[in-house]
């Protein structure tokens, strides 16, 4: 709980959306995320698609999950910064490495895509008012 006192302390823009807004909309988005990302890996597994188209999925895996103990636990702006651009950057290479072999995968990820544009623009200007 600590840990979200330091993050409720922070300057952040006045379009930020409240605390309770992430649950759900997270919860809707690992929903998503579970069945696409899934899917993928089991074309990998039945050798329908090459390690290359998956690998952008694995590391936005990576990525996703280190923000909040990055964000939280180590308490570094900067670094969740980073952290959540590579997510917006592998998502985007996922997206695009999966379209030729399966277009609703891509398609599914949009509002990933989109929350996670929004993260990044926050998680930035967050970084940005608390140099």
């Amino acid at each position: 709980m600590q840990n979200y006192n330091w993050y409720s302390q922070l300057i952040k823009p006045t379009w930020s959306p409240p605390a309770w807004v992430f649950g759900p909309v997270w919860t809707f988005l690992y929903a998503l995320i579970a069945i696409s990302f899934g899917k993928v890996f089991w074309m990998y597994f039945k050798k329908q698609i090459p390690f290359l188209v998956v690998l952008p999925f694995v590391l936005n895996l990576i990525f996703n999950f280190s923000f909040t103990p990055i964000q939280f636990g180590l308490k570094n702006n900067l670094l969740a910064a980073v952290d959540i651009l590579l997510v917006l950057g592998t998502l985007i290479w996922a997206m695009t490495a999966i379209y030729p072999y399966s277009r609703w995968i891509t398609y599914i990820q949009i509002p990933y895509l989109l929350w996670v544009s929004f993260a990044t623009v926050l998680q930035l200007t967050i970084t940005y008012l608390n140099k």
